[in-house]
């Protein structure tokens, strides 16, 4: 296995892929370096001796600069680098798009067809709470129901609870009813029990009367404060809902209707050399067959927002990704913090030095295809092709969005590893095989694989075949250890 790797020929950093030693040598191409110090895995190390102020380059572009003088075959990481970020910036369009491509043939997948044509890749009863004042409610409906019903004919019954609904005000209170709507309409959904208390503001009936169209036969509702018992009530729905749903089938559908969201989360040194370019390989090919997928995180694009920027398939959809960073920034601001101390306390661990560090790496989930639109939070998915997403980093929030977006999945890369999982299935993509096979319980692919393979596209084709397997219903370990949850973004006052 290599022990290093030079990114781009116009680094002046070289990262680690295992631990190394002091005096250990490092030979790239005419050049011979000795390590001066122990750098773990992920760690960079330097090419040549880099001058205060100057600039530390990995993937070809500046990630900080040095705030002190840097020997060759030192390491280097915070107590020698900082940020070159700053506040909002101007931007202008220098478009570089990619030719459009003919479309790939792509792989079948066996789905469950819905009402409105799309495809949902589970079959699962949710039971949604309004507002979090029922929410034992929901989870008591649902212990009834599957001691009535031992053997399922369905791939699930699940609840996902929340704290709001109500004490919100504004923007909060519509974040909260618009996310809630969006699950409840998702199609890996085969019914639904919307759940409401009967006295709070996300009221069932003004729910109802903006959800848009809907399959009036798959989705029910109930007022908890209308029933002497609503425990009964509730699950004499989920009944019905349940004899209509164990009749539906898996029949085929191409991988071009799938809709898939990239995300990270305990990133490390290697996420944007491993885990991170494998999704946008997968990126890159779903879109070619006609698919979709959706990049968020808005933080972690701070420092590489100019190639997501120039990749924008048009100058309104470039004008839009403007607004997108920089009313992320005004959030910030607006809330007295800094934009760009982002990197956890995890990330520096493995390896990422500054938010330009961690950004380069996060894009490489979105591949290199163009940007076609910018979705605000809350919006859903209208065009097929690569998307970018409002919404911050955190985990929860951002696989939630993702979901409530229209993904049918979440693809997560980890350097770390984490067990989380989001109401849709989320695939956990680790960056280094010691996470692999430790945390074999929480990881579903080896992306470190990329290293070691005779070829990139055999590891691609590898992957794709393991994302059919769970289109067609192969759980994912969120899934197998019954991590599934949401969280709503959250920005005003609680009353």
């Amino acid at each position: 296995m290599r022990e290093f790797i030079k990114l781009h020929e116009e680094d002046n950093v070289v990262i680690a892929l295992v631990d190394l030693q002091p005096g250990k040598e490092i030979k790239i191409a005419n050049q011979t370096i000795v390590v001066k110090e122990e750098v773990k895995r992920g760690h960079k190390v330097a090419l040549k001796p880099i001058k205060e102020k100057d600039d530390i380059i990995k993937y070809g572009f500046p990630i900080g600069h040095a705030i002190k003088p840097i020997e060759v075959g030192t390491h280097v990481h915070t107590q020698n680098t900082k940020t070159n970020l700053n506040d909002r910036l101007e931007y202008d369009y220098q478009p570089q798009l990619k030719e459009k491509v003919e479309l790939l043939m792509d792989r079948e997948i066996n789905v469950y067809h819905r009402h409105n044509n799309e495809i949902g890749i589970r079959n699962e009863l949710w039971i949604i709470p309004t507002v979090g004042c029922v929410n034992q409610t929901a989870e008591l409906i649902k212990k009834e129901f599957l001691a009535e019903t031992p053997k399922l004919a369905i791939d699930g019954v699940f609840t996902f609870t929340h704290t709001y609904g109500c004490s919100q005000m504004g923007d909060d209170h519509e974040t909260t009813k618009k996310i809630l709507q969006n699950i409840v309409k998702h199609p890996n959904a085969g019914g639904v029990l919307v759940l409401g208390l009967g006295c709070e503001n996300n009221q069932i009936a003004e729910f109802k009367a903006s959800l848009g169209a809907y399959d009036k036969e798959r989705i029910r509702f109930l007022v908890a404060q209308d029933f002497e018992d609503e425990i009964e009530a509730g699950v004499e729905a989920v009944k019905e809902l349940y004899q209509i749903m164990k009749n539906d089938v898996r029949s085929p559908s191409l991988i071009r209707n799938l809709r898939v969201g990239l995300k990270c989360g305990g990133s490390d040194g290697l996420s944007g050399i491993t885990a991170n370019p494998l999704l946008g390989y997968f990126s890159d090919y779903l879109i070619k067959c006609g698919g979709t997928s959706i990049l968020t995180e808005v933080p972690e694009m701070f420092g590489a927002e100019t190639i997501l920027m120039n990749r924008a398939e048009s100058k309104e959809v470039f004008d839009k990704t403007v607004k997108l960073i920089n009313n992320f920034k005004h959030y910030y601001e607006r809330n007295n913090q800094v934009c760009y101390e982002n990197p956890s306390p995890g990330n520096k661990d493995g390896g990422i030095t500054t938010l330009e560090d961690k950004s380069l790496g996060c894009t490489q989930k979105a591949g290199t295809s163009n940007v076609v639109d910018v979705l605000e939070y809350t919006d859903r998915v209208q065009k097929n092709g690569l998307n970018l997403l409002q919404g911050p980093g955190n985990d929860m929030i951002a696989v939630t969005a993702l979901g409530s977006a229209g993904c049918h999945l979440a693809l997560f890369t980890t350097g770390r590893g984490t067990p989380f999982g989001g109401f849709i299935p989320t695939v956990k993509v680790a960056s280094n095989s010691p996470l692999a096979m430790k945390k074999s319980n929480w990881i579903d692919y080896n992306a470190a694989k990329l290293l070691t393979a005779t070829t990139t596209e055999e590891v691609i084709e590898e992957f794709i075949d393991y994302l059919c397997d769970v289109c067609n219903g192969k759980w994912t370990k969120n899934e197998l250890n019954g991590y599934r949850e949401i969280a709503i973004w959250k920005s005003g006052v609680t009353l």
